[in-house]
């Protein structure tokens, strides 16, 4: 028999990296919320690798900053490493990495959460959702209290019908022998919900104090680290190396003598693996060409001897686990503290949702993270704020929230998700990005803060300083369009020294900045520098000009582009009536019910040639609807 635990306007269930942002969104837009997790120890846990950000990855959390997000401001409270990665590279693919204090990390989210205004967080298991007439008004837990709220969250992670799995051995549990979400994944099944079976791995863990770190190579942090939150102004100075070292022959030949004992490949394993994140056997099999593996020993915190061996995800058996390592350098006499695993979940169809991540057949649902067939924290704390701005506008009346693909690495992997599905553990790439060069690590706040301000989730004082940075940024870049720069000594001292062509007659400062030998520190050491100018505003200065007719560019094609997106597709379509569209359109069409031209030109089985079909029928229906 249930009982009334009271109403909300909006539920979150579960607080992992999608979670507590989707909670915290929702509770500073104004709406009341419940963050409902299977366990309060557990809140924004890495029950796998310890870190944060990477390629496209780190752009995202200073994206979900830029909105007004967590994530970003808690890592670079408790990392204990920074590296800025690519910088040998363009701007575009250049991101930041943390390694994180994983205990730390988790504590400090739970901190910011138990002290946020208008979030509540409570202990339980929910087991099924109440859903009337085709809107989801509440859950029920397993001590049979019934929370009600206008709409719901699932950010329930590899945690819905769990099975871990090494070698021989199977049994139910999330992540870190957690309880696994059983009833719930079976609720969403019986609602209509497709979903799909998936697998995801972790490496063992070994003590410090027996690793050789004399036979690996350091990895230490950068000397000046940067940050993932613009509102960070203190670094962490005691950083903390990585270390590595190669697998070798007898590694392989070890995994290869033991492939059939392996969850992987012993018939066992039931669940769709990452591609882009394999186990140590898959790429033993799928690169046998290769002689060696990096392997990377990754501290797990300050305050613990566990390390993360990066490299080296198996789900082989724990007997297996201990030959492999040994035959590493540097881990010859290491000691596994934690056994390596592979772990099976439930996730749903992402094609079954809106770009909201409302679920299209279930009003008031939203999921977000793992649960719709990403792999990553990042990935899932991008979906878990749009999931919780779009929650809270909708019990607080307003218009949807909806990113696109020119807009950020969130618009593309939620578009991707929505659009295309997955039948893999998606991962966000920047080859995945046809706007790479407009999304990049340095311009999320200018392309993401006014969005977050009008949300309502930046705050004024953080406004008005964003507002001073971009009003610095237009006015150097003007102030170097009058400045002459002439050929003297000193100048082409410098010139040299950055090893380009010496100037033959006076320049202007900005055009000068174009040359790609040329960075603003040398342009600034040839002129009066601007002593109202930081770091942040001086390396902004120097993108937009040096790259300004590539940035072009790409913003002629983002307008192209939206051309498309404003055309929108009447929800109330009848696709079956469209005359000359191909069947696998018609049906694709169907399923997915795209809401603009844009979108159904990036469906799978959609050519072009039906995109023309379509735009037809829509142009003749709005000349109808005007002729009557």
């Amino acid at each position: 028999m249930t009982y009334n635990a009271g109403h909300y306007d909006v539920i979150v269930i579960g607080a992992g990296h999608a979670g507590v942002e989707a909670g915290v969104a929702a509770a500073r837009m104004g709406a009341k919320t419940l963050m409902l997790t299977l366990n309060l120890d557990m809140i924004a846990f890495m029950p796998c690798n310890p870190s944060i950000g990477g390629p496209a990855k780190g752009i995202v959390v200073r994206e979900v900053d830029a909105l007004g997000g967590v994530m970003g401001k808690v890592i670079d409270k408790t990392y204990i490493q920074m590296r800025m990665l690519n910088t040998g590279k363009g701007p575009a693919v250049q991101a930041l990495r943390a390694q994180a204090d994983k205990a730390l990390y988790s504590r400090e989210m739970k901190r910011l959460i138990e002290n946020e205004e208008n979030l509540t967080i409570r202990q339980g298991m929910v087991e099924e959702l109440i859903v009337e007439d085709g809107k989801c008004k509440g859950v029920i837990t397993e001590t049979n209290a019934a929370y009600y709220a206008d709409a719901i969250v699932v950010t329930t992670g590899t945690y819905m019908r769990g099975k871990v799995l090494m070698g021989d051995l199977e049994y139910e549990s999330g992540p870190n022998n957690q309880r696994p979400s059983v009833k719930l994944s079976q609720n969403l099944e019986a609602l209509g919900l497709e979903l799909v079976r998936f697998k995801t791995g972790t490496p063992p863990r070994v003590n410090s104090h027996t690793i050789d770190y004399s036979k690996t190579e350091i990895q230490p942090g950068d000397e000046n680290p940067r940050y993932f939150s613009y509102e960070t102004t203190e670094q962490i100075v005691d950083q903390i190396p990585c270390w590595l070292t190669y697998t070798n022959e007898f590694t392989h030949e070890v995994i290869n003598d033991n492939l059939g004992l392996s969850s992987m490949y012993s018939g066992m394993k039931r669940g769709t693996g990452p591609r882009y994140c394999p186990s140590i056997e898959d790429k033993i099999v799928r690169f046998n060409d290769k002689p060696r593996h990096q392997i990377f020993l990754e501290p797990e915190g300050r305050d613990t001897e566990e390390v993360y061996v990066q490299g080296l995800s198996t789900s082989l058996p724990e007997s297996i686990q201990h030959k492999m390592i040994k035959s590493i350098p540097g881990l010859e006499n290491a000691e596994i503290m934690r056994p390596g695993y592979a772990i099976e979940y439930d996730a749903v169809v992402p094609t079954q949702l809106w770009p909201t991540l409302e679920t299209k057949s279930i009003s008031g649902l939203f999921t977000a993270g793992q649960i719709n067939g990403t792999s990553g924290y990042e990935e899932a704390a991008g979906q878990g704020i749009m999931a919780g701005i779009n929650a809270a506008c909708k019990v607080l009346g307003k218009e949807p929230f909806i990113l696109d693909r020119s807009q950020g690495y969130i618009g593309v992997l939620i578009d991707d998700l929505v659009t295309k599905g997955t039948n893999e553990p998606y991962r966000l790439l920047t080859s995945r990005a046809e706007y790479r060069l407009l999304l990049r690590h340095d311009n999320a706040d200018l392309r993401l803060t006014d969005i977050g301000h009008e949300i309502g989730l930046i705050p004024e004082e953080r406004y008005e300083k964003f507002l001073e940075k971009k009003r610095l940024v237009e006015e150097e870049k003007q102030r170097l369009k009058t400045i002459m720069i002439k050929p003297n000594d000193d100048v082409q001292k410098i010139m040299e020294k950055a090893g380009a062509t010496p100037l033959k007659e006076a320049t202007k400062a900005y055009d000068l900045m174009k040359r790609p030998e040329l960075n603003y520190s040398e342009i600034e050491q040839m002129i009066e520098p601007n002593p109202d100018l930081n770091d942040e505003v001086k390396e902004q200065v120097g993108i937009q000009i040096k790259y300004e007719g590539y940035i072009k560019k790409a913003v002629e094609q983002v307008e192209r582009m939206l051309k498309m997106e404003d055309k929108k597709v009447p929800e109330d379509i009848d696709y079956d009536a469209i005359a000359g569209l191909a069947t696998e359109a018609r049906e694709k069409l169907k399923k997915i019910r795209p809401l603009s031209l844009g979108q159904a030109s990036r469906i799978s089985g959609v050519n072009p040639a039906d995109i023309s079909i379509l735009l037809v029928y829509i142009e003749q229906g709005n000349i109808a609807r005007l002729a009557n």
